[in-house]
């Protein structure tokens, strides 16, 4: 088995960085954009797409800056981690995605994350 490659993403959202926070923290914000639906219990998550139940572990977040999960099922020190950036002089909001993939699977890992977070941007109303 390959190691996974660490990736990095930045998407520009149209949002307060209180209320994007709401949707990458809370299990209620995450249903609208990120999966179907989801379930949390202190730091453990469970994303249910398509019928099926994915389990992550909230590692680390910091109110209105950023949050990190890790995949239960993975057994390496991947994870993935949104983090809310403000430009100091534009104060033009961006949400910064950290994620690995297997080698092969990086363009369609960074698929993934751009059909979501158009989603997201739908859910905001941002452009």
């Amino acid at each position: 088995m390959s190691d996974k490659i660490k990736f990095e993403v930045e998407y520009v959202i149209q949002s307060s960085p209180q209320l994007l926070y709401q949707y990458l923290v809370t299990p209620s914000g995450l249903s609208e954009w990120f999966a179907d639906n989801v379930n949390s219990r202190g730091e453990k998550y469970i994303f249910i797409r398509d019928g099926a139940e994915e389990e992550a572990k909230l590692l680390k977040r910091k109110s209105d800056e950023f949050v990190r999960f890790s995949w239960s099922e993975s057994d390496d020190d991947s994870y993935f981690e949104m983090k809310i950036i403000v430009d100091e002089i534009t104060k033009d909001v961006s949400l910064f995605i950290t994620d690995f993939a297997e080698e092969d699977e990086v363009d369609e890992a960074k698929m993934l994350w751009e059909n979501q977070v158009s989603d997201l941007k739908q859910v905001l109303g941002s452009k």
